[in-house]
């Protein structure tokens, strides 16, 4: 079959794996419109929000082995999801008060960050590989996985829409929430100037914190519904994680709404390209646009910074 005969269902896959992207992209987006920073560990939150929707969902999972179906599998996914951004959050508001706020504290020069990172993210990966194991971790199924509808002759399943349905959901909150409220209204005035906020009487650090758990709460959410699909590992974060900050990128850095756009193209990028060359090449793909984006547009698509979009 050829390409344009399989153009709705690359599409509507891309979209689905594009949303996660997106959704782990915000984590990076927030923090670095807040605090000029990109989070390298932000990839080993993640994770482990994936590993903990998937232990919590498996819990409650009928001991029977069988699928649960309506109201129960609608009560594991919201559970799992609930359980991945409390771990998310939960890891991220370790991860600035342990890495960051000393170094903020003593006005660190930047490169100090990165290292404090890069060893906050390898501490994570290594624990994460002592406790949950080093082999994949599959999440047994939720709810029963079959076709609810068709697209142009693609065939959405209720794992792809559960995926997309609530990765979107997730995005349009975060999007009112920044746009919208007084929280949101810190946020960006953090991010334009953050003196000037001081002074207009924002509490900078609370501003920071709150930054550092909304991007681990979704972050950890992601987790739990990529798990859904490809398993979790201890090393899981490294590849979304990097393909996340290429969405980031490619949507401009620093911009909410660039993050959600550029996670989504990303997504269909790889698979249109996936199919058109083979699927090994999906992650070649996703650093060549990262680098092609530097090169030829380093600002990203939208190149707005947090503090003047939404």
């Amino acid at each position: 079959m050829g390409f344009l005969d399989q153009f709705w269902q690359l599409s509507v896959d891309g979209l689905m794996v594009g949303s996660l992207y997106a959704v782990i992209a915000l984590g990076y987006t927030l923090v670095y419109g807040v605090l000029q920073l990109i989070n390298f560990a932000h990839s080993e939150v993640f994770m482990l929000g994936s590993f903990g929707g998937l232990f919590a969902a498996r819990a409650l999972l009928p001991g029977d082995g069988s699928v649960p179906g309506g109201a129960g599998s609608i009560a594991l996914v919201a559970v799992g999801l609930g359980a991945g951004a409390a771990c998310g959050g939960l890891a991220a508001f370790t991860l600035e008060r342990v890495a960051y706020r000393p170094l903020r504290r003593r006005a660190a020069p930047r490169l100090a960050y990165l290292i404090s990172a890069i060893g906050a993210s390898l501490f994570a990966v290594n624990l994460a590989g002592k406790e949950f194991g080093r082999q994949n971790v599959d999440l047994p199924d939720l709810f029963h996985n079959g076709t609810v509808f068709r697209l142009f002759g693609a065939a959405v399943s209720t794992q792809t829409l559960v995926i997309f349905a609530v990765a979107v959901a997730m995005l349009v909150g975060l999007d009112r929430l920044v746009a919208g409220t007084r929280l949101g209204q810190g946020i960006r005035a953090v991010a334009q100037d953050a003196d000037t906020a001081v002074l207009m009487g924002v509490n900078v650090e609370r501003i920071i914190i709150v930054t550092f758990v909304v991007g681990g709460l979704l972050a950890g959410a992601g987790g739990f519904l990529y798990a859904m699909t490809f398993n979790a590992s201890y090393s899981m974060g490294f590849v979304p994680g990097v393909k996340a900050f290429t969405a980031a990128v490619l949507g401009g850095i620093g911009n909410v709404r660039g993050a959600m756009l550029g996670g989504l193209l990303l997504g269909l990028v790889e698979s249109y390209g996936g199919y058109l060359f083979q699927a090994s090449y999906k992650d070649v793909i996703a650093f060549g646009v990262l680098v092609a984006i530097l090169m030829i547009r380093p600002s990203g698509l939208l190149g707005e910074r947090l503090g003047r979009a939404a």
